[in-house]
This record gives C-alpha cells, structure tokens and sequence, in this order.
C-alpha cells in the first residue's frame, strides 16, 4: 500500500490524520523487519517481566538497587509498548494512517516515559552514591518510604513539560503534507509538517531536553565522581572490584540511554537526515529496553542467582 498526502498540501486546510512512513522505503525486507521486531518485543516483554518478578519475590533482592531496577524495567516495557506494536500494525496490515489524537497521544506517553526514565536513571545513581560513599547511613537515607517517593517524584516530574510541549505542537496547523518520516510520532519528524512559526516548540524541544537530559546526566556524573574517587581510597583491590561492579550495569545503561538520544536529538537541524534518525531512535526505543535484562544480569551474582531459582 503506497502512503496517499492529504489534500492539504493543495488547499492549505489542515490534515485530519497522519501516515507514518515508517520504513515503506523497504518494501522487500517489510517481512525481515516484521520478524526482527517481534523478536525484540517479545525479548523486552520476557526479559523485563522475568527481572519485575525476581525483584519482587526473590527475598535477596529486596533492597533499593532492585526496587528501582523494577520500576525501571515496568518503564522499558511501557516504553517499547507506545511504539512497537503500532509498528507492527502498519507491517502487517499496511495501513500506515494514524488520527491526530492518536499520534498526540503516543507522542505525549512517549516523551513522559522518556522523561520518566531519564529521571529515573539519576534516582538509581543517587542510590550508588549512598551505598558507596555513605553506607552507615544508607537504610536511613535509602528507607521504603523514600525509595518509593524518589520514584514517585520521578514519575510526577516527568509529566508538565510532555503536557505542555505535545499542547503547543497540536495546537499548530498542519498544512504542508501529512507523511511523517518516522515508524512513530516524534517530536521533529512532526514539528516538520506544521505550517507558521514554529519557533516557540522548538524552543521547548530544547528546554525538555535539558530538564530531562542535561540536568539528569550533570546529576549522575556528580554522583559517580564521588563514587569513584570513594572507591580508589578502598585499601583493597577486591573491595574496589566489587564496588565497581554494583555500578557497571547502570553505568551501561546511562551510556546508551543518553549517548543514542543526544546524538539523535541534539544535531543540528542541517545534518538531520530522516533516514538516519529513524535508525538512531532504534537504540533507545528497541535496543536499550532489549539489553537492559541482559546488562542488569550478566555481571550480577545475585540476580543471576534469583534467576536460577524461578528457572531450574
């Protein structure tokens, strides 16, 4: 099915849905791609679901680390649901159309789960720092109730700026086509397609990004400075060992989690290219929430050993 434009592109009016592209520019490798991402749902399904239930029954795990790694994988799910079924979708049945409302919507779940996560990358760093740098007074400063207000707190904060940001995008008129150059509702691939003056959304792109990424990020670099220079005073090589590796897989996580959506959001405009970002926006949409079981698990004993026991 070739993607139809809206009439608006011709007598300016507004459209009344979207076709997401997707990747149509594919035609022979739509059952290939079909293939590849249901393995990878239902990987990020399984794995992030076996790592929800280990942390909630396995008695050893029932620590702050392993509370927020639950929240944590919940969000990889809910992240990799806003797009990766639509995606399949518009595969397997070719229709590519999707109504404002629901390109608002996913664009709006989108943004406050990234946000979400981010945020929730600087709770578990902050939860390092304490384990690390201030043991004695961890079950103090790391108790049920605070863990589940620093979650909370992450959760609630991530919801202003996605309300605000998707309002002022919707609220534009969308005049000059109505094909999105992405496999979901971006922010830019849509910004693109409004008519009039969009400076005040890009603005707030920026804005977003900085109170979700840049602020969260200059948290987490705080925290692992302390971190390290606390772990290089250790008098043991095996201590120092085993107080890096409480940190390695959170460390991966933030690598890959801020490293794909800097590149992919912070580029300038002139080397933006449709293509290449859909591709980028495969890492921290498809491939992060995929691998984190697998970085949370591999260099963990403990979890390795839940594992063992709810899989004999």
């Amino acid at each position: 099915m070739q993607p139809e434009k809206s009439d608006a592109e011709d007598n300016g009016s507004t459209v009344k849905e979207f076709i997401l592209l997707g990747f149509s520019n594919l035609p022979k490798f739509q059952g290939l791609l079909s293939g590849v991402f249901v393995i990878m749902y239902v990987t990020i399904l399984v794995g992030n679901s076996l790592l929800i239930i280990i942390t909630k029954f396995d008695p050893a795990l029932q620590k702050p680390m392993y509370f927020f790694l639950a929240n944590f994988s919940s969000l990889e799910i809910c992240y990799a649901s806003v797009t990766l079924p639509k995606i399949l979708a518009n595969i397997w049945t070719q229709d590519r159309s999707i109504s404002l409302l629901g390109c608002a919507t996913q664009m709006y779940f989108f943004m406050v789960l990234a946000g979400n996560e981010s945020l929730l990358l600087a709770v578990m760093s902050y939860d390092r720092y304490v384990a690390i740098c201030n043991p004695l007074r961890y079950p103090l400063l790391m108790s049920a109730s605070r863990c589940i207000q620093l979650a909370a707190a992450s959760l609630l904060s991530g919801i202003p700026i996605p309300t605000g940001l998707t309002s002022t995008i919707f609220s534009l008129n969308f005049c000059k086509s109505n094909c999105i150059n992405h496999y979901f509702c971006d922010v830019r691939p849509v910004l693109k397609l409004a008519c009039g003056d969009t400076s005040l959304p890009e603005l707030s792109i920026y804005v977003a990004f900085m109170v979700f990424a840049d602020v969260p990020f200059m948290l987490i670099l705080a925290s692992y400075s302390k971190i390290l220079s606390t772990i290089l005073r250790l008098p043991t090589a095996q201590g120092r060992g085993k107080a890096f590796s409480t940190c390695f897989s959170h460390l991966l996580a933030v690598i890959l989690f801020y490293g794909s959506a800097s590149i992919a959001y912070l580029r300038p405009k002139s080397s933006h290219s449709a293509n290449i970002d859909k591709w980028l926006s495969l890492f921290y949409t498809m491939v992060t929430p995929m691998f984190n079981p697998m970085i949370y698990s591999l260099r963990n004993k403990e979890v390795i050993e839940a594992l063992r026991k709810l899989l004999p």
